[in-house]
């Protein structure tokens, strides 16, 4: 049960937390100059939608994952569940602002979205964590539903209770960690458990936007997250996990901010040469619908700059033969590329597959 007893905030601790805390406020000082967060925000939220998910093995490319926001008949179920991951992200977002809280119910209804079921807290025993290569059972977690619901309860009052007064990027490690342990879904614990760290820098002010995931860094150090996760379990040994979720925070922050600094070059480059070789249909409205997602279709066209069908399509073929988007076709439908936001959220991706 939370909290641990041991000293969190140690030399080591404290001394990365700077560095964290600094990191982290740059980021959100620089966001809050981005004139349309949306486009930011939908950045963002498609890079963690993939990498988190390819934490659990769920391997999906761009290409297939902008037919999944389509709602495409024609994307992969790898890429189905990539998109359910984000609408349970915005989700999570949404309950937050408003509720400005983080309970039981919400956690459920985000893994809902996530698995599309509403199994909700596991029931059944015969739930392991094995090792992936030997098979080997490395953790079993507790069982029976009532006391489950008593760790979760434990964890909705030290989520939403400060009376320790330890800081908020400390008890994020400590979150992560106890619902990780939990396991309180029969799946889509994992996913979960991240969108839960963004909620939780949300409801604490550390950020205004869910700008900030650690998919990326736990991909590239995989071993090591369950290899701390077990640590913990094992050995009591918090303060290696805590400094390496305050690490994964510092160096996602400048990733991230690396990310916006690139996204706003190329809105004002596109700005710049629309308006000078385009400039009859020229508006900061039409840049940013197509920095909002990296694909449109004639119907968002239509609908968000108020303009007939016809209209619609005549700029959107002028921005293609201009080169500043490329078309697919996808069965009946044609999508439109922002192929300069496409490779940038490639190249901020942990794949570029």
């Amino acid at each position: 049960m939370l909290p641990p007893r041991v000293e969190l905030e140690t030399v080591k601790v404290l001394k990365q937390l700077s560095k964290t805390s600094r990191a982290l406020a740059e980021l959100k000082g620089y966001a809050e100059t981005i004139p349309n967060k949306n486009i930011l925000l939908n950045a963002a939220t498609i890079i963690e939608a993939k990498d988190s998910s390819e934490i659990e093995n769920i391997i999906t490319t761009h290409d297939d994952l902008y037919r999944a926001l389509n709602k495409s008949i024609y994307a992969s179920s790898s890429a189905k569940e990539v998109a359910n991951y984000r609408s349970a992200m915005w989700k999570g977002c949404e309950i937050v602002r408003v509720s400005k809280i983080i309970t039981i119910n919400m956690i459920k209804i985000i893994q809902g979205i996530i698995e599309k079921n509403d199994a909700g807290i596991r029931k059944l025993p015969g739930t392991v964590l094995q090792n992936d290569k030997t098979s080997e059972i490395v953790y079993t977690p507790p069982e029976g539903f009532d006391t489950i619901m008593d760790y979760m309860s434990n964890l909705e009052k030290y989520i939403n209770d400060d009376v320790d007064e330890v800081d908020p990027l400390i008890k994020l490690a400590v979150i992560h960690y106890q619902f990780e342990s939990i396991h309180p879904f029969y799946d889509g614990n994992g996913r979960t458990g991240r969108i839960i760290n963004i909620l939780y820098l949300l409801l604490k002010g550390l950020l205004d936007q869910p700008i900030l995931y650690l998919s990326s860094y736990i991909i590239k150090n995989k071993a090591d997250y369950y290899r701390l996760l077990q640590e913990v379990r094992t050995k009591n040994a918090w303060e290696e996990w805590v400094l390496y979720i305050l690490t994964a925070i510092e160096e996602t922050s400048m990733e991230t901010l690396g990310l916006i600094k690139k996204i706003n070059i190329e809105i004002e480059k596109m700005q710049i040469e629309i308006r000078s070789s385009l400039p009859k249909i020229y508006t900061q409205e039409l840049i940013d619908l197509l920095f909002y997602e990296f694909y449109t279709k004639t119907s968002v066209f239509e609908k968000e700059l108020s303009i007939s069908r016809k209209t619609a399509v005549s700029y959107l073929t002028q921005l293609e033969s201009n080169g500043f988007i490329h078309s697919e076709k996808i069965g009946k439908e044609r999508i439109y590329l922002n192929y300069r936001l496409l490779n940038l959220i490639k190249s901020k991706s942990s794949t570029s597959i």
